[in-house]
């Protein structure tokens, strides 16, 4: 399996297998795959890539662990109604709505750091930054009452672990007793629910309401708490990028630094992709950083250059009838973040980079330990 793609270099082939996948590198034949529904289906994009073994089954199933197909998992006639339902959450107008808090407390977060490193503290931004800012907002838009950052961090961190990592057999059992409580958590939440979660519960059912919730609660605000602190890592070694538009750097960051590397689609029916013949259930791994410094996507693909032309044009947030729903909320939380500590980062310096653990598809960055300059 192809564990840490960010450190593979990019391929020549566009189309190529690979530990039992059909990789598929190029940006053209990455959006074709991912907008083409008649020939390649979503229904493996939530499949343990590591086989959870019985012990850890029976753990997740004490604590009625399920995954229905609701939202990333969906190729059936439901997606659609269940999708427009959290759509209208993540409309333009509510996520707009959220700037003036959002501004707030990322001004108030920076003061925080900044204080903590005039005393002479060491800081991981990972947890004083990117872990509390995208949970806090995704919590508002949802309307859910989230006040223990650490154990949802805990629980969402176990899941992508879990479900795209390698863990142990030994792993696999603790990992499951982190999952498993909080799956059923999830379910009281989404009990006492209201609006689109609450919609979805009278509509499909406590197993699809709960699942939903568990993807948004991972996907929403984990994705978004990766990128925000592998771009302040690259914000950190290259002040000279603060220059730009906080806007321009969020874009360059989701093109190079994609905290969703892959993502998986399950061929439907004997076809080709890009000429290579693919049979009907096999796996498809859409490399999504390498489609992004693809030739031709931006007029210096392998170059941070904010505001270069084509650096809106990355798959960082998939496309076609998954595209992620949470994509502006994202871009606005990394806008306003960049654009608040960008007095502050230029005077950090870097004790400890992130490292990624092995995964198919998140980066998972450890801690970013910073001290003052």
């Amino acid at each position: 399996m192809l564990f840490e793609l960010w450190k593979h270099p990019r391929p020549d082939a566009a189309v190529f297998r690979r530990d039992g996948q059909v990789v598929v590198a190029s940006h053209r034949l990455a959006k074709q795959v991912l907008t083409d529904r008649e020939r390649f289906s979503a229904a493996n994009a939530l499949d343990a890539v590591t086989p959870i073994p019985a012990a850890s089954l029976r753990e997740l199933t004490r604590h009625r662990f399920r995954l229905p197909a609701t939202l990333a998992n969906n190729d059936t006639e439901t997606h659609e109604h269940i999708r427009a339902s959290f759509g209208a959450v993540f409309a333009p107008a509510n996520v707009e709505a959220l700037r003036p808090w959002l501004h707030g407390l990322a001004r108030r977060t920076a003061a925080g750091v900044a204080w903590r490193l005039r005393t002479g503290a060491t800081v991981d931004l990972d947890a004083a930054v990117s872990s509390e800012i995208p949970l806090a907002a995704l919590a508002r838009l949802l309307g859910l009452e989230v006040e223990a950052t650490g154990a949802v961090k805990r629980f969402s961190r176990a899941a992508l672990e879990l479900f795209w990592g390698d863990p142990t057999a030994e792993r696999q059992r603790e990992l499951a007793a982190v999952v498993g409580p909080f799956h059923a958590l999830l379910r009281g939440w989404t009990a006492e629910s209201s609006g689109a979660t609450r919609a979805l519960l009278d509509a499909y059912g406590e197993d699809a309401a709960t699942a939903a919730l568990f993807f948004l609660l991972v996907a929403g605000q984990e994705t978004t708490s990766q990128f925000l602190t592998l771009l302040l890592h690259r914000l950190i070694e290259e002040p000279d990028l603060l220059d730009a538009d906080p806007a321009a750097v969020v874009e360059e960051g989701l093109r190079l630094l994609p905290p969703i590397t892959s993502w998986r689609r399950v061929v439907k029916r004997d076809t080709d992709i890009g000429g290579v013949p693919v049979r009907a259930g096999e796996s498809v791994l859409v490399w999504l950083a390498a489609a992004g410094v693809d030739e031709g996507v931006a007029e210096c693909p392998a170059a941070m250059a904010p505001g270069q032309r084509g650096s809106r044009r990355h798959l960082a947030f998939g496309a076609g009838a998954h595209r992620c729903l949470g994509s502006q909320l994202s871009r606005m939380e990394a806008e306003v973040v960049v654009a608040e500590l960008a007095p502050l980062l230029p005077r950090c310096a870097v004790v400890a980079a992130p490292v990624s653990e092995p995964n198919l598809s998140f980066r998972m960055p450890s801690p970013l330990l910073v001290r003052r300059r």
